[in-house]
């Protein structure tokens, strides 16, 4: 399986699975550094109340399309030789990785900036949607769809 930008099933892809594609870019000699995100599941909500878990939800094919589109783009920087955003859906406990973020770059400024660039991008534009479960029993969702009409 080729590896790209897009949603996986929890499960079906780690951090290695992307390392070793993006080893295979035809550019990688040219490459530097790979520099990663790894998200992963929070343990405290935002006034302090215990996480146990987390439900993450896409709208998959607006999902993959746009962090394709942010990985195309940050692919275009300077001195950025391949960038792959791969993030997960399903159930998730605490301290498990939800989404990747990989570049391989020339130079580790320029990749660290990119890396930063494209978190906060797929943040912002990619419609996912998360579910918290608090030890308390309550539950609720706490991303608004992003998808644009």
């Amino acid at each position: 399986m080729k590896i790209q930008s897009g949603v996986y099933e929890k499960g079906t892809i780690s951090l290695q699975d992307i390392l070793t594609e993006i080893r295979k870019h035809p550019n990688i000699s040219k490459a530097g550094d790979i520099v990663s995100f790894t998200g992963i599941v929070r343990g405290e909500a935002p006034k302090g109340e215990k996480v146990t878990k987390i439900t993450i939800e896409a709208y998959k094919e607006q999902a993959d399309k746009i962090l394709r589109a942010i990985s195309e783009e940050i692919c275009k920087l300077e001195g950025i030789i391949e960038v792959i955003m791969a993030h997960l859906v399903g159930e998730f406990s605490v301290g498990e990785e939800m989404v990747y973020v990989v570049i391989a770059g020339a130079h580790r400024e320029e990749s660290f900036d990119a890396i930063r660039q494209a978190v906060n991008r797929y943040k912002k534009e990619a419609p996912f949607w998360k579910k918290e479960y608090l030890s308390t029993g309550e539950s609720y969702w706490i991303e608004e769809s992003k998808v644009k009409k």
